[in-house]
Formats: structure tokens, C-alpha cells, sequence
């Protein structure tokens, strides 16, 4: 056999791009969410809809997005849309914002929930020096090898997602029915409305975040025009479908009062519907798998840390890499920011935190579906989002809405990630300053 010259570069597929997608979106919020979201709505009815219209809001995120990833069919995701849609300081906000909050924000968040369900199956043990220890071991797994955690990522996808439909089946069999309605009533549609949803559609749009995470590889996509639209629309269906029965079985064979304020409400919600022995099971089973979230996010940001280096000289220190081509001092910094809110702010806080700032550029990048077809209304779009224009001004109009209640109701979290944004502005012209000089 004559030996090959060359290979076609590895490209990803319909099937991997969609498990990509439902990787990135399956991981903290849908274990954590519900506990915080019963605390100010109490209506079955309501709670499933903050999930359908969590739902409702991403699949018009990506619709939108389809359609920016094939007209402009470059890897990035915001940081690329942003800088040719508006000014690339604003690509660099968000590349910023991916760099510090995207990244080390998710990666505390599933370290303090691994620690509070491995606590709940193990009650010695201390939840918040099990979220240290993880990152640093981890941490220090990746800066020694950067194929270390990663081989098993798809089958882990496949393990989440067997996990969660093998949950929802035998809790729907099993868990005795509670006392709740899950068809409307006339007081129901009124919380709808209530700030009390929208503050809750952050904790969902935590957990549906992800469903633009194939934009970031557009470069790599086989046939991006036409694959990507299906693989982010797929992808998000998926998640949505399976969101809702598993909140749906939560609530279903599980007393409120239970839930109430509790962050586990995987554990809760399993030892009330399949007894303590088979609840603590769950518990270890979500603990391992957020495990997995945090090796896949400590392996994933530092490189965007790593490629702003590359572009900017005040931060060109972190794009060194190691002998091994890891970028260690972009992830020394990832590990210190994540360890920080770790241990400073509780899960609540660093959840609206991240919430409210990463929302902020899925809303502004959308809006930039407008601009670009005012602008450039000759650039080719091999795909166009469909119901144009109802769908993105319905995500604006969801996103908005979810935006102004945090501003008002949450304004300690709010004014820390505008400050996020002041501290990147200022790198940025600095960089500017020293690159002009």
C-alpha cells in the first residue's frame, strides 16, 4: 500500500458538532437551579415555563447565530461577530469576558456544586476544601498534559445524557404524584410576569449556556453554511426536551418545601423519589460528572487567555506556553480567578454574576443580526435565520427583559461585572497605548 503524503484535516461533523453542543449546555445549572427558583415561584405551571421559555430564548440564540457563523465562517464565536459587527473593542469586551468570567465563573460554580453533592453523600466531607483541592488537582493535571481528562469527553456527553433520560423515565414510573399543578391557573400567568421570573430566567439561561458553544469552532465545522445552523438548532432541541422532564420529575415526586433553598435537588429530588440508598448513588454519579465539567472548562479557557496574549502586548506574558505547548501561565491566572470566587462569594452570587455579564454579549451579538443586514446587505448568507425578524427580537425582548430586572433587583452583581468591563476597556487601550508606541 503506498504510503500517504498528506491527510484531509480532521473536520467535525453534523453528529460530533450537536454532541459538542449538548456537552457544553448539560453540566451545573439543570443540578443546581430549581432550589433557588422555588424560592420566589411556587406554581408548577410557572416553574416548567421558566424552562420552556429558557428554551425558547436559546433556540432563537442560535437561529440568530446560525446565520452570523454562515456568513462570517471563522472560528471566535462574539469575539469575532462583535469585532466586525461593531468595533473590535468591543470584540475584545467580549474575548475579556470569555478570558475571566466565561471560563473561571462556570469552572467555581461546578467545583462548589461538586463539593455540596459529594458533602450530601459524604457528610464529613468539607464541601468548600473538596472545590479547592479539585481545581488545584486539576489544574495541575493539565498544566503537565494537555491530552490529560480529554479523551473522554464524548462518552462522559453520553453518560450525562443516559443519566438524565434513564432519571426521567423511572421517576415519572416511580415517585408518588405531589400536590402540584402543572396546568395553568388564572393566578399563574401573573407570575409570569413577576420579577421574581425574570431573575430566575438568569439560573436558565446559566443552564441552556452553551448553545452557541459550535460558533467557537466554526473553522473546524465540515461544511459550516450548512451544518452549523443544524448543529446548534439540534443540539439546543435536545437540551430543551430534556430540561423540562427532568424539572418536570423534580417537581412531580418531590414536596417543595424539600427544595427549596437547596442546591443538590439532583440528591434531594432522587432520595425522596428512590429512597436515601439510591439518592445517594445520584449524588455520587453528579458529582463525578461535574468533575468532568470542571476538567473540560480548565482545559478549554486559558487558550482564549493565551490567544489575546498573542494579539495584545500588555497581556503578551500569558501567551507563553510550556515545553509541552501549554499556555501555564493563562492557566495559573484561570485557576486564581476561579479559586477566588470560590472562596469569596457564595454559588447564588457568582451565578447572577456570570449570568447577567455573559447574557449581556449574547444580547448585544444578536442585535448585531440587524446591523450587519443593514450594513452589509450584499454579504452572502448561505443560511438566514428563520423567522426573521420575530425570532431575534424575541430573544432581545426575553433577554432585555431578564437584563433590566437583574440591574434592579441584583445590583451588587450587576455592578461587579460592569466593573469587569471598565478593568477590560482599561486593558485595552492600554494595550493600544504600548502597541502604538
Amino acid at each position: 500500500m503506498p504510503e500517504q503524503t498528506s491527510a484531509q484535516p480532521y473536520k467535525i461533523s453534523f453528529l460530533t458538532g450537536t454532541a459538542i453542543v449538548i456537552a457544553n449546555m448539560v453540566g451545573t445549572g439543570v443540578f443546581t437551579s430549581l432550589g433557588f427558583q422555588v424560592l420566589g415561584i411556587q406554581s408548577g405551571f410557572a416553574l416548567l415555563m421558566l424552562w420552556a421559555v429558557g428554551g425558547l430564548i436559546a433556540l432563537c440564540g442560535a437561529l440568530c447565530y446560525g446565520e452570523l457563523a454562515a456568513a462570517m465562517p471563522r472560528s471566535g464565536g462574539e469575539y469575532h461577530y462583535l469585532s466586525q459587527i461593531y468595533h473590535p473593542a468591543l470584540g475584545f469586551l467580549s474575548g475579556w469576558v470569555s478570558a475571566t468570567v466565561g471560563f473561571a465563573a462556570p469552572t467555581a460554580l461546578a467545583a462548589m456544586a461538586l463539593g455540596k453533592y459529594a458533602a450530601s453523600v459524604w457528610p464529613a466531607v468539607p464541601p468548600q476544601a473538596l472545590s479547592v483541592a479539585v481545581v488545584l488537582l486539576l489544574t495541575a493535571v493539565h498544566a503537565a498534559s494537555s491530552k490529560a481528562g480529554s479523551r473522554l469527553q464524548v462518552v462522559v456527553t453520553a453518560v450525562k445524557v443516559a443519566v438524565l433520560v434513564v432519571f426521567i423515565g423511572a421517576g415519572w414510573l416511580v415517585a408518588a404524584p405531589q400536590p402540584i399543578a402543572f396546568l395553568p391557573q388564572a393566578p399563574d400567568w401573573q407570575q409570569l410576569l413577576s420579577p421574581a421570573f425574570a431573575v430566575s430566567l438568569i439560573y436558565v439561561s446559566y443552564a441552556y449556556s452553551g448553545w452557541n458553544a459550535a460558533v467557537y469552532l466554526t473553522g473546524e465545522v465540515a461544511d459550516p453554511q450548512r451544518n452549523l445552523p443544524r448543529i446548534l438548532l439540534a443540539g439546543t432541541a435536545v437540551v430543551l426536551l430534556l430540561y423540562v422532564g427532568l424539572n418536570f420529575v423534580f417537581l412531580y415526586g418531590t414536596p417543595i418545601p424539600r427544595l427549596a433553598g437547596q442546591l443538590e435537588v439532583g440528591y434531594v429530588a432522587a432520595s425522596q423519589i428512590f429512597g436515601p440508598a439510591i439518592g445517594r448513588l445520584m449524588g455520587a454519579v453528579i458529582a463525578v460528572l461535574l468533575v468532568s465539567t470542571v476538567s473540560s472548562m480548565i482545559f478549554a479557557g486559558p487558550r482564549i487567555i493565551q490567544v489575546m496574549g498573542e494579539d495584545l502586548p500588555a497581556l503578551r506574558g500569558l501567551a507563553v506556553v510550556s515545553r509541552n505547548g501549554i499556555p501555564v501561565r493563562a492557566l495559573l491566572l484561570q485557576t486564581f480567578l476561579t479559586l477566588v470566587f470560590i472562596l469569596t462569594s457564595t454559588f447564588e452570587q457568582v451565578l447572577l454574576y456570570a449570568g447577567f455579564i455573559l447574557s449581556l454579549f449574547t444580547f448585544l451579538t444578536v442585535l448585531g443580526l440587524f446591523v450587519l443586514r443593514v450594513r452589509r446587505p450584499d454579504l452572502p448568507r448561505p443560511y438566514r435565520a428563520w423567522g426573521y425578524p420575530v425570532t431575534p427580537l424575541l430573544f432581545l425582548a426575553l433577554s432585555g427583559w431578564t437584563l433590566v430586572f437583574i440591574l434592579r433587583d441584583k445590583p451588587t452583581e450587576s455592578l461587579y461585572g460592569l466593573a469587569t468591563l471598565a478593568v477590560g476597556a482599561g486593558v485595552y487601550f492600554l494595550g493600544r497605548r504600548l502597541r502604538a508606541v
